[in-house]
């Protein structure tokens, strides 16, 4: 149980360097701005992890599958489904804007595009997570 944590604090600070990265990208880079984006980015990805890829990790881990490579599929996974659905205004059913087909499929592509990198993303911190999670205790 105590490594279930470790893991998901791992995760989440993982997350908050991301954020961090991207708020000194921004210009915002003074040291207090930093540290506070870091602080957000932990807690909301610790609760994001928690809530999104727990369940799915407890029915995998049921049955059997809790290697690394079950790891970056599931982390990979949930990142690229919730992102897509996100940037496509949940897939289309939540309405289109006024677009010409063109730029609805540009869009489309972006959005698969973008959840990729994430995912790939996802997938990193996810093998991290296993890794602090099912280390050896010599």
């Amino acid at each position: 149980m105590q490594r279930s944590g470790f893991a998901i604090a791992t995760g989440g600070a993982l997350v908050g360097l991301i954020v961090a990265a991207l708020v000194a990208n921004g210009g915002k880079g003074a040291l207090g701005a930093l540290f506070l984006a870091w602080l957000a980015g932990t807690l909301m990805g610790m609760i994001a992890i928690a809530a999104c890829a727990g369940p799915v990790w407890l029915i995998l881990h049921r049955i059997g599958a809790r290697g690394p490579v079950a790891a970056a599929i599931t982390g990979a996974g949930i990142v690229f489904f919730l992102f897509l659905a996100a940037q496509t205004r949940g897939f289309g059913l939540l309405g289109t804007p006024s677009d010409d087909t063109q730029t609805l499929v540009y869009r489309w592509i972006s959005a698969l595009a973008t959840s990729l990198i994430l995912a790939g993303i996802a997938a990193t911190i996810a093998l991290a997570m296993w890794r602090v999670a099912y280390r050896r205790s010599d």
